[in-house]
């Protein structure tokens, strides 16, 4: 039988049990609190690293980029400056060398790197620091594009690559293409197919 001792006692131990309980309940809150600080010092030092990340990746992007550009700017600038000199390619002679012509149409934007022009023939000349397989259907669509002169519309068009570096694949590839090369070594080596493409 319980006694009434027995409820006071039990009481006590209930008391003191809620008062442990509370007291570890807010000691958990507390805890909690404190993770949740930190992890929020650890989401915003994430954060600003993530922002650094990114900052240093876009400036190496720039740099790369410039540096892209620039090997590209000095490929340019070494043919026309040894082009001027011999307006040739193989038996073909040209009176002009024009640098960087745009081409601006409703359906046509394009660039020409090199053009060589005599009476009635023009040679369309992509320049590159290293000529890449896909650099030869570009040199195609300009092909086609430069046709979209009128001035240029009843000439000749022959078509070749320059390039300080050209796989060997890509020198076979342009010479089944009719497309001449030129290289650097020392001098320009004109690389000729037998047949030259005309469009």
């Amino acid at each position: 039988m319980i006694t009434v001792e027995d409820l006071a006692k039990a009481m006590l131990e209930l008391r003191e049990f809620q008062k442990e309980t509370s007291i570890e309940i807010r000691n958990m809150q507390i805890e909690a609190k404190n993770m949740q600080k930190e992890t929020r010092r650890i989401q915003e030092e994430t954060s600003l690293q993530m922002q650094e990340t990114d900052r240093k990746l876009k400036s190496i992007g720039i740099q790369l980029g410039n540096m892209s550009k620039n090997q590209g700017e000095i490929a340019e600038e070494y043919f026309i400056n040894s082009l001027k000199n011999k307006l040739q390619i193989a038996d073909l002679k040209f009176d002009v060398l024009l640098s960087n012509v745009e081409l601006q149409t409703k359906k046509v934007n394009d660039e020409f790197d090199i053009l060589l022009v005599n009476g009635n023939s023009l040679a369309v000349i992509e320049v590159k620091y290293k000529v890449h397989p896909n650099d030869l259907e570009k040199l195609e669509k300009k092909m086609k594009h430069i046709k979209l002169m009128p001035s240029y519309k009843n000439y000749k068009v022959y078509a070749g690559i320059a390039g300080f570096k050209i796989p060997k694949s890509v020198l076979r590839d342009a010479k089944e293409k009719g497309y001449f090369t030129l290289q650097k070594k020392g001098d320009i080596i004109i690389e000729n197919s037998k047949k030259l493409k005309v469009a």
